[in-house]
């Protein structure tokens, strides 16, 4: 019988700890080798939905395999978003997440996961605005005029939101805390019926996305005062933003890919460079464009960081002013 000595026991034993760790790199480079189920917390055909599968042909193209939208809607992106936290942290499961996670975590009370601490950020794709819109019977033709026209006529000014805690509600409603004008907040349940109400005048303010609203504006039916974005946007390029004349205004709606808790670092920095790539070629930024939307390349730190800031500003607001899902 051979005796081993207790270093050379320990020198084994340490080779063997150390085998996975050195089988990872072998590991992620065949990542992926079957489809990829990117899920999709809203219908299909909608911003989200058409930037997800911009996105997914780019990152089945680059990396072989099949990046397949699943679109599971329902409870202002909570369903889809569980759906997601709740599958299997291999990869072959990627959420589209947006601000309407980082909104939600403060607006409903009930959740059963918590979107910054069970998921891992892999990179942001896409920071799209939103427009503020009179009825062409309000006399205001820019933001200063609005807010003077608004303090002259408190709790006159009726401003339609397109559902409790959608992104353009928050919005309208970062408008109204940060302006202090007391408008009217009158709900509806999605921007279809809103609009309706907009342009037959019985509501006189709304927030809304550029693309819904870019139509309208140009058909002459509303009148646009601003983007809420940092930025002009590019699809309404000679409207001011709402942050130069209310400083520190700023909100878009924006997403990006992130994944089940504990899904393998090198699985992510793939999916973030391919991602990163993608968001650099011309023929994405042009489709991002025409939805109105900016390209959003990011480390995944810094779309964690941009996750869970939104998250505390959000909920400031939502707290504010006692909103509650309905």
């Amino acid at each position: 019988m051979t005796y081993l000595s207790r270093r050379h026991l320990l020198q084994l034993a340490a080779g063997a700890a150390a085998l996975p760790a050195a089988a990872r790199p072998a590991w992620a480079l065949d990542y992926p080798n079957r489809a990829v189920h990117v899920v999709v917390p809203f219908a299909a055909g909608g911003p989200t939905d058409v930037a997800a599968r911009i996105i997914g042909k780019w990152l089945t193209e680059r990396l072989g395999q099949s990046f397949v939208i699943e679109n599971r809607p329902g409870a202002g992106s909570n369903v889809g978003t569980e759906y997601a936290v709740r599958a299997t942290a291999d990869g072959y499961t990627v959420l589209v997440i947006g601000a309407p996670a980082a909104i939600n975590a403060t607006l409903y009370g009930n959740l059963k996961f918590d979107a910054v601490k069970d998921l891992v950020p892999i990179g942001g794709i896409v920071r799209v605005p939103e427009v503020m819109v009179v009825h062409p019977s309000v006399p205001a033709k820019s933001v200063p005029e609005f807010i003077a026209y608004a303090k002259a006529n408190p709790g006159k000014i009726n401003m339609a939101a397109g559902g409790t805690g959608s992104v353009p509600d928050m919005a309208g409603e970062l408008f109204r805390l940060m302006t202090g004008l007391d408008l009217v907040r009158v709900n509806y349940r999605g921007g279809g019926p809103a609009l309706v109400d907009l342009l037959a005048g019985q509501m006189q303010v709304m927030f809304e996305s550029t693309l819904i609203m870019a139509p309208q504006i140009k058909a002459g039916k509303l009148r646009a005062l601003a983007v809420t974005s940092a930025t002009r946007s590019a699809l309404l390029p000679d409207l001011p933003t709402v942050g130069e004349f209310v400083p520190g205004y700023e909100t878009t709606a924006w997403y990006g890919l992130a994944a089940p808790k504990d899904t393998p670092a090198e699985v992510v920095a793939t999916l973030n460079r391919e991602l990163n790539a993608g968001l650099a070629d011309p023929s994405i930024k042009q489709k991002l464009a025409d939805l109105g939307g900016t390209p959003m390349p990011m480390s995944a730190p810094e779309f964690g960081k941009l996750i869970a800031d939104e998250t505390v500003r959000w909920g400031g607001v939502i707290r504010k002013f006692g909103m509650k899902a309905e």
